[in-house]
């Protein structure tokens, strides 16, 4: 599929990160893209390179949250043969491949805290050794990168080396979300709508009914510009009367009355329930037995995150989304109950 690097946009908000990312484009600095998730920080990536002297050169993407930790450095600084197991033969680096050019690397709150030291060194001392090797390449690369996360405040959590923001901060570009781009749901809407309109060879553009576009405006778009273009597009290729404006849209595709329930983590047989002997009231309930309310939900936390960190085997990043709370707050949680990192 080719890509579509066209900027579609009015607000003041919008334009004015764009015109951001073209007067930064001439420098040979890096740069941070911020922004949510489908806000376009690729496109602004691709435009800070095609706008640069270094248009003629690669321009290489990685993203950092698609490899595992343990890769992730081999990707970006390359190896040599042998250097670890499977390592068959010599591979240069993303840095390497992007010599002369752009590095742009996405997700970049996900690199690990070796990933990140080595990321440093290269950016101070425009050198890369590959792993394995024992003497250092010069490479010439501008990087761009980008995240979704609150890099100061990663930071200091300890979560990011202060010192390579430092030095990838020269300038930063945030993008605002959907919501915030005044009058732009309308002109994306129609922009997306034409074009699948054109693909399914319809004779003309209908457009949406009232309705649908106030739906369209008051819609939140968590997922933005990305979300915004899946929906349009479904709407017009399901859409069966193309001489009348599309009055049907769906926000949510997986929403069925037949949508499968959540998977417990362990369900009993139909046997087994009808099996299992009903319970005799109890006299007594552990309740009646709490004389200090705070101790016992506190014991109770503790318990509940000791477990999970045990059953995500002391990765806190696993641990922390699969109890529905962010990093920051599970290192809380553990700090307030003396709780080890295994």
């Amino acid at each position: 599929m080719e890509k579509n690097t066209q900027f579609v946009g009015q607000s003041l908000a919008f334009l004015d990160a764009v015109e951001q990312a073209g007067r930064a484009a001439e420098l040979n600095r890096p740069v941070l893209v911020i922004g949510e998730r489908g806000t376009g920080k690729e496109l602004i990536a691709e435009r800070l390179h095609h706008l640069s002297p270094r248009w003629g050169e690669p321009l290489i993407t990685m993203n950092c949250a698609a490899l595992p930790e343990t890769l992730i450095e081999a990707e970006l600084f390359g190896h040599e043969q042998g250097a670890f197991t499977g390592a068959n033969r010599a591979r240069a680096g993303r840095f390497e491949e992007a010599d002369g050019g752009t590095l742009f690397l996405d997700e970049l709150g996900t690199l690990s805290m070796a990933a990140q030291e080595r990321l440093l060194r290269v950016i101070e001392y425009g050198e890369v050794t590959r792993i394995g090797a024992s003497r250092a390449v010069r490479v010439d690369v501008r990087i761009v990168a980008a995240t979704n996360e609150d890099l100061p405040a990663a930071a200091d959590a300890g979560r990011f080396r202060p010192d390579l923001l430092d030095r990838l901060s020269f300038e930063v570009i945030t993008l605002p979300p959907l919501r915030a781009r005044e009058g732009d749901v309308a002109v994306l809407a129609d922009h997306f709508g034409r074009r699948m309109a054109a693909e399914l060879n319809w004779p003309q553009w209908p457009g949406f009914t009232a309705a649908c576009s106030a739906e369209l405006e008051g819609h939140g778009w968590p997922g933005n510009v990305r979300e915004l273009r899946n929906v349009v597009e479904r709407a017009v290729y399901r859409w069966d009367e193309p001489a009348r404006p599309i009055s049907r849209i769906t926000f949510d595709p997986f929403a069925s009355p037949w949508k499968p329930r959540p998977m417990m983590p362990r369900q009993e047989s139909r046997a087994e329930t009808e099996a299992a002997p009903a319970a005799a009231p109890s006299a007594s309930s552990p309740c009646d037995r709490i004389s200090d309310l705070k101790a016992a939900v506190d014991a109770y936390e503790a318990s509940i995150i000791r477990a999970a960190l045990e059953r995500y085997r002391y990765n806190q990043r696993a641990t922390a989304k699969g109890l529905g709370l962010t990093y920051d707050q599970l290192r809380h949680c553990m700090k307030k109950h003396d709780l080890s990192a295994g």
